[in-house]
């Protein structure tokens, strides 16, 4: 018997960019999980919240896409996308698991029912415990079967590593030149009222997809839309996340977008203060060594590495052996696909994912006292890597 995943994972390796990846996974899917509309999104992996880029089909005016995610942020439903992260089966259907009952979820009643939904299948893109994607499938007529939601549960990992794939960094996009952070003010109810105008500008580099016309005369994406109400969600108790989300831009760069709820007098919830701006090197490390399936282990060398650390220093720095820091270079360098250190950095690390490390390193060796050691900024770069050092200690 021939395996469904296969067609749908075949065509995932064709594609070049996450939007074209929800297009060819949504066609493969549909021909053996029958669905009438549908909605793929990419999530920031460490906060599970929704981000570029988004794919809705079939599902008709925006102003329903904005009122779908707002259910799954402020109201108690039933199968939340950040319990499903966590849950043994990436994916579940509404009816089954609610003993065909879908009417408990606040969601089902508010949105889904008006619109003749009959049932939901939704699963998470998740590499082990990080979702990089979100998928609801929705079905006017009829239950999602087991073997149905086994089917999109099997696809979740394959899926999700193709779709980390696309955030590898993209060296020759240009910066986003905004001299400081956009920030935008969203009042008690939701609604934005005030905007600066780096704000505007960089709103205008995020990629198409559902936007929701605000006082302000500027269409606010969905993803900004979500990190708003996700920051009201956590000021009210309903939940303990954070309210931030690394989304990029047409041209290849990263920004990152986080909100705070303020507080009125009287202690009441204010208004909602939320800021765009270019992602920093921290806020990317994580996202550039999954692209690449760096380990932990691995990225750590390689931001040492980055700051132009020899094999020895690395060494004794991590307290492991030089062989075992040739070995893990050797694993990095296969999977980032270079052949030297200057070319690695030039690759992940160019001056917008620079990698922060604290100083100064505060080292123990088993059975000895701390000892201090400052490690001098000696940026490597291709042809060059920095070897003089300054180590204070015993």
């Amino acid at each position: 018997m021939a395996d469904p995943c296969r067609p749908v994972l075949s065509a995932a390796e064709r594609a070049t960019d996450a939007f074209e990846l929800f297009s060819l996974a949504s066609a493969g899917v549909r021909k053996s999980v029958p669905f009438h509309s549908a909605v793929w999104t990419a999530a920031d992996p460490e906060t599970g919240l929704i981000t570029a880029p988004m794919l809705v089909e079939n599902l008709g005016d925006g102003e329903g896409c904005a009122t779908y995610w707002e259910s799954e942020i402020l109201d108690e439903n039933v199968l939340p996308f950040r319990e499903l992260a966590r849950a043994s089966l990436p994916a579940a259907g509404l009816r089954a698991a609610t003993g065909d009952l879908p009417a408990r979820s606040a969601r089902f009643r508010r949105l889904l029912l008006g619109r003749g939904v009959h049932d939901e299948l939704r699963a998470v893109l998740r590499v082990g415990d990080r979702p990089w994607g979100l998928v609801s499938l929705f079905r006017n007529t009829g239950a999602f079967r087991p073997d149905e939601i086994a089917l999109l549960a099997d696809l979740s990992g394959p899926l999700a590593a193709r779709l980390r794939t696309f955030t590898q960094p993209c060296e020759s996009a240009p910066g986003t030149d905004s001299p400081a952070p956009g920030l935008i003010l969203f009042d008690e109810s939701g609604e934005a009222t005030s905007v600066n105008a780096e704000a505007r500008h960089l709103l205008a580099l995020l990629p198409k997809g559902p936007a929701f016309p605000s006082p302000l005369g500027l269409k606010l994406p969905v993803w900004v839309i979500g990190t708003a109400l996700q920051a009201r969600a956590i000021a009210d108790g309903r939940d303990h996340g954070r309210a931030r989300v690394r989304i990029r831009t047409t041209e290849g760069r990263w920004l990152v977008c986080h909100a705070s709820c303020l507080t009125g007098p009287g202690g009441r919830t204010g208004p909602v203060a939320l800021v765009i701006e270019p992602a920093t090197a921290a806020d990317l490390a994580v996202l550039i060594a999954e692209a690449y399936g760096l380990t932990s282990r691995e990225l750590q060398i390689t931001q040492l590495v980055a700051r132009g650390m020899t094999t020895a220093e690395i060494a004794a720095m991590l307290f492991i052996s030089p062989h075992t820091v040739r070995d893990h270079l050797k694993a990095v360098f296969a999977k980032t696909r270079v052949s030297s250190r200057g070319e690695l950095v030039a690759r992940l690390f160019t001056e917008h994912y620079w990698p922060a490390l604290p100083e100064p390193v505060r080292l123990r060796s088993p059975g000895r006292p701390p000892v201090q050691a400052r490690i001098p900024y000696r940026p490597a770069v291709a042809g060059h890597i920095g070897r003089q050092e300054t180590v204070q200690g015993e």
